[in-house]
Order: C-alpha cells, then sequence, then structure tokens
C-alpha cells in the first residue's frame, strides 16, 4: 500500500528520491518523507502528499549521495508527522522505510519494550529498525537478516545506517521490490516507473530476498546470505508512459490507451485467424476431466472474472463461480485436483487475492494468473501465467486493465474450448474477425466522448444511481456502478435488470438517474421493459445501446450509442462509456480523480 525508493550513486540523492517517490504517489499519499545520509543521517517527513514534502524541504540543507523515501497509506497509526515514515531506531543510527504489514508488531515492541526501549510512534514500521539497531554488530547486512527472521507478514524494506555509508540494504517478502541498475548509480523501488528515467535494466527481487545495493553493484541473497543471481529485465516502457502525456489526469490517459492495450492483448494470441495462448499449455487429460472452474479476484478484478464466469458457462460447459477473494479465502469452498482457479490481479500482489490462490493450491486445484505486473507474487505462484500487457495503470481506479483482463480472460476461455473441442473453426474464425475489430470499436467510443461529458452536465448533482443490466451487461453493469463510487463519490449500485422490482423499485424517484446497459441481444426486449418500469416511476434513464437497437431511443432519456460488438465480447467495448460517465462526473465535481480518498492502488495488505 506504501511506495518506497532507495538511491546510492555519484549524484545528489534528494532530488531522485523525491522524484521516485512521485511516479509512487498513486500507492499512497497520507504522508511522505526521506532519509539522506551525507555527514550525518538526517530525516524529513511530513503528513500529506509529495508536495508538501517538497514544502518542507524547501530551504534544508539536505546533502548526500545515499537516501531512501517513502510515500504512505496508513495501516497503523493515524497519518500524521510522527508516524511518517521513514522511521528511526531509538539511537537514530539506522533508518527504515516499509511498504507492508507486520503482523507480530505487538509482541515484537512488547519484548523490546520489556528490555527499555521507549517508542516514538503509533506504527508496525518503528518495531523493525528498533529490532535491526538490537542486532547490529557492525554489519548491517548481518542485522537486518536476523531482524526480518523474526518478523511475521509482510514487507518491502529498504535500511541505511549511518555508520555504513557506501550502501544499504533491501528486503522483500509479500510485497513488490524491484532493482535498477544505472551506470555509477543504483535505485530499489516499489515499482518500476520510479526509476524509468534513470535505468531500463530491472532486477525484480523475489520473495526472501536480502539485497545489499552498492552504487556499482546489487549483490543478491538468500535467507541464510548465500549469494543467489536474478535475472535482469529491459524493460521496454518509455517514461511517457507513466507520465500524463497531455490529459488533465492519468485516468483519462489510460482510458484513451485503451485501443491500443486491445491490441497489446492479443498480439501474439491472435495468428493466421486462429486463438492461441501459448502460455496456457495445460494438459489435455487434466482440461477433459475440470468438474469446475473459479475466478478469484477482488475489485474491477473481480468483475472481470463475473465476465468469465458466463463465457465458461457458454462456450466450456463447465460449471463456473466468480468469487470475491476477501470471501473465498474465508470459507471452505469445494475445490479438488479437477478444479481450474483463474487468479485475476492487475499488480499480482493483492494480499486478498494471494491467500485465495494459495487455498486453492492447497486443496490441488490447478491455477492461472491473469496478471499485468510481469514477475509479481501471483505471476510466480500459479501454474501457469497469463500476462495482460497493460502497461503501467497510474490511476487508482482501474480501466485499461480491466478490458486487458475481460479480454485475455476471453481469448483463454476460447483457447480452452478449442482443445475440448467445443469450439469449431468457422466459429472461431468469427470471434476472431470481432476480436480484431474491437479497437476501433473502442476509438469510436471515445471520438463521441463529448456526448458522455454533455450528459454528465445535466446530472452532475444527482447523489442516486443505479446501473442495470442482463447476463454480460449486468457484469458491466456492477463495473459501472464501482466506477462512479471509486471516484465522483456518488451512491452507485449495479443490479440485474430483472431484479428492479423486487426492491430497487422503491427507491426509484425524479431525483435518480439509471443507466441501462442493453447490448446483450437476446434479453434486449426484456431490458427495455425495465427501463418502461424505471420511466413510469419518474426516473430519469441514460442507455447504452449498439447502434442497431431502433427501439431504445423511444424509452430513455438520452442514448450512448457504440458499434455492434458480438454480444460475448461486449463488456470490452461497453465499460469504455461507462468509466468516462465516471470520469466526467468527477471532474464536473471538482474531485482529485486519480487519488480518490481512502483508497490506494495496490492493496497488499489484508
Amino acid at each position: 500500500m506504501c511506495g518506497i525508493v532507495g538511491y546510492i550513486g555519484e549524484k545528489e540523492a534528494l532530488p531522485l528520491l523525491v522524484d521516485g517517490l512521485k511516479r509512487l504517489e498513486y500507492r499512497g499519499y497520507d504522508s511522505a518523507g526521506v532519509a539522506i545520509l551525507g555527514e550525518e543521517l538526517k530525516v524529513v517527513k511530513t503528513v500529506g502528499r509529495i508536495k508538501d514534502l517538497e514544502n518542507r524541504l524547501n530551504g534544508t540543507e539536505l546533502k548526500g549521495q545515499l537516501g531512501i523515501a517513502h510515500t504512505r497509506w496508513a495501516t497503523h497509526g493515524a497519518p500524521n508527522d510522527i508516524n511518517a515514515h521513514p522511521h528511526y531506531s531509538e539511537s537514530k543510527n539506522i533508518v527504515v522505510v516499509h511498504n507492508g504489514i507486520i503482523e507480530n508488531y505487538l509482541e515484537l515492541k512488547k519484548m523490546l519494550t520489556k528490555e527499555g526501549k521507549t517508542f516514538r510512534t503509533e506504527t508496525d514500521t518503528e518495531v523493525i529498525a528498533y529490532l535491526i539497531e538490537e542486532f547490529y554488530e557492525g554489519n548491517l547486512l548481518k542485522a537486518v537478516q536476523k531482524a526480518v527472521s523474526l518478523l511475521e507478514g509482510s514487507y518491502a524494506l529498504a535500511i541505511l545506517s549511518k555508520d555504513e555509508p557506501n550502501h544499504f540494504v533491501a528486503v522483500r517478502k509479500d510485497s513488490p521490490l524491484i532493482g535498477g541498475i544505472g551506470k555509477g548509480e543504483n535505485f530499489v523501488a516499489s515499482d518500476i516507473p520510479a526509476v524509468l528515467p534513470y535505468t531500463k535494466d530491472i532486477i525484480i527481487f523475489e520473495n526472501g530476498d536480502i539485497v545489499d545495493i552498492f552504487k556499482d553493484k546489487i549483490v543478491i541473497y538468500d535467507k541464510m546470505l548465500n549469494v543467489i543471481k536474478r535475472p535482469i529485465h529491459k524493460v521496454d516502457w518509455n517514461i511517457t508512459d507513466a507520465q500524463k502525456c497531455g490529459f488533465k489526469h492519468f485516468m483519462l490517459k489510460e482510458i484513451f490507451e485503451e485501443p491500443d492495450v486491445i491490441k497489446e492483448a492479443m498480439r501474439g494470441r491472435i495468428k493466421n485467424g486462429r486463438i492461441e495462448i501459448p502460455e496456457l499449455d495445460l494438459d489435455e487429460h487434466f482440461l477433459k476431466e475440470i468438474n469446475q472452474v473459479y475466478f478469484v479476484a477482488c475489485g474491477t478484478a473481480y468483475h472481470a472474472g463475473l465476465v468469465g464466469k458466463y463465457l465458461v458457462e457458454k462456450y466450456l460447459g463447465i460449471p463456473a463461480q466468480a468469487e470475491v477473494a476477501s470471501e473465498f479465502r474465508y470459507r471452505a469452498p469445494i475445490i479438488d485436483e479437477r478444479s481450474l482457479v483463474f487468479v485475476v490481479s492487475q499488480s499480482g500482489e493483492t494480499a486478498d487475492t494471494l491467500a485465495g490462490l494459495r487455498l486453492a493450491k492447497e486443496k490441488g486445484a490447478k491455477a492461472i494468473g491473469i496478471v499485468n505486473v510481469v514477475g509479481s507474487s501471483v505471476a510466480r505462484e500459479v501454474d501457469k501465467v497469463i500476462y495482460i500487457h497493460a502497461g503501467p495503470e497510474i490511476a487508482v481506479a482501474s480501466t485499461k486493465a480491466y478490458v486487458a483482463q475481460v479480454e485475455v480472460i476471453a481469448l483463454s476461455i476460447l483457447h480452452l474450448a478449442k482443445i475440448l473441442e467445443k469450439l469449431d473453426s468457422a466459429r472461431e474464425q468469427k470471434l476472431v474477425d470481432e476480436f480484431l475489430k474491437l479497437s476501433d470499436y473502442a476509438k469510436e467510443v471515445l471520438d463521441n466522448k463529448e456526448e458522455i461529458a454533455s450528459f454528465v452536465s445535466t446530472t452532475k448533482n444527482i447523489e442516486e444511481t443505479f446501473f442495470i443490466g442482463r447476463n454480460l451487461d449486468f457484469a458491466v453493469s456492477l463495473e459501472g456502478a464501482l466506477k462512479l463510487k471509486e471516484i465522483a463519490y456518488v451512491h452507485a449500485e449495479g443490479y440485474p435488470a430483472g431484479e428492479l422490482k423486487h426492491g430497487p423499485l422503491a427507491l426509484i424517484t425524479p431525483n435518480s438517474l439509471t443507466i441501462a446497459v442493453d447490448t446483450y441481444t437476446p434479453l434486449s426486449d426484456k431490458t427495455i421493459s425495465n427501463i418502461k418500469e424505471v420511466k413510469a416511476r419518474g426516473g430519469k434513464v441514460l442507455a447504452i445501446a449498439k447502434k442497431d437497437n431502433e427501439r431504445i431511443k423511444d424509452v430513455a432519456d438520452a442514448v450512448f450509442y457504440i458499434s455492434p460488438v458480438l454480444d460475448d465480447l461486449s463488456p470490452i467495448v461497453t465499460v469504455i462509456p461507462l468509466q468516462l460517465f465516471a470520469y466526467y462526473m468527477a471532474d464536473a465535481r471538482g474531485l482529485d480523480i486519480d487519488k480518490p480518498r481512502n483508497l490506494a492502488k495496490s492493496v497488499t495488505v489484508e
């Protein structure tokens, strides 16, 4: 939930660290701080965002070529100056920044308090600094190794000691951490965008790695301090991929990237008119024995999994469930060695999703990861991983990742249908033709964005919104409602259209808005009937429909038309006007769209 960055080299560390924090601010933004080791060890931190830290630093003499920094989303202790990172050890000789949560920090704190230690903050992180100092005997690396052996929970750490000015140490367990290799300088960070201006040579650290970072080398150890090797990846992103590129907000930029994301997600997976997912090379005997399919995910990724559920049942004829990971992990799901579990996560680090994955594996299931971040925890722990290739997503509210997740899920299911001889070549060719049109369909939605913006101008003060649809349109309705809640702070609910008479109609008033997604052709007549029910009670209706739907304009107050996309692929397109609606509603209200209150991008703690 937090972002960390560390630097050692020939340059002044402070500007590089602050710049790195700005690129990680999506990971948390309630406080921030830096520690610089020069002639002495100094820490400057403050409640608020990176700009508040910059104001605090203004006029401060903070010189040195070694430093660590942090931007926070609070889990222990209120957001304030004292609880902000970095955290000192008791003597202030050692400084730590931390992303994650230490589950046994209270026991460790009690143990250290009995020894006479006095703590300054309410955080779990401070315990780490004190514990490292407890073991420190002139060797920071060994002290860190001993300290982390006592920690329970998740952590990515960067630690420096004022007595060892030529290096710093980092550790990773269940929270993301990467290294950046420069010329005469090296970095660590929670995510790649923090270091992209300075290097594209990246090491993705794995669980249990203890890393010693010097300006001319990075040495990686296992938990027993045996030297190990990790591959160096050449990142093909440009720094502009992590910047706004002229858009008002990252969210809008990422929505406008969706036509290209659609192409990238199918690149190498549609060849010569055929669907092929080379990553999904499961044993054919196992596939023929599958008795159930699960999609396990959280938030937006869960909604993508719900689309997958419908497609599995239609194309594979196998019972399927979409499960919220935070519930799934605490149930006793009926899973065995004949179960196939799709684990969907943009970051690949979501705590509940990882726990659900591990539960499924314990019960013998095969697990497939649908992931954006290469080398993430989900990607490493599943049996097979399929990357969605959406690129870095900076806005907290996920948009392009959802589109890519749904597309990759659909491609994967169709690939399995071919193996199971449930998809003939003629039907496959028709589907491929439709996949190849999706990017253009998405671009057409974006070209007509002003229609959505104009409608929002007439409804920006609405406080109650209902999203309705049937079948796949219902799955998309849930995602539309989530987006509006996340960034516009409007109460919004998604319902199956057929459920209106079972309660929600009581809430329809002239002050409410209903957004009806009506693109699933077999059930369009029924959805239109539901729209009439809303109108009969004075409600206002915006419909999302295909251009060939002539009847809907006679019943809805406004219609946003999309191209006649194939029903089974419609969520990839129909979600885009809903994303735009949420964006323009939030913008009309003057809200902080990229950093909605109380939320963070990657939920790496329970």
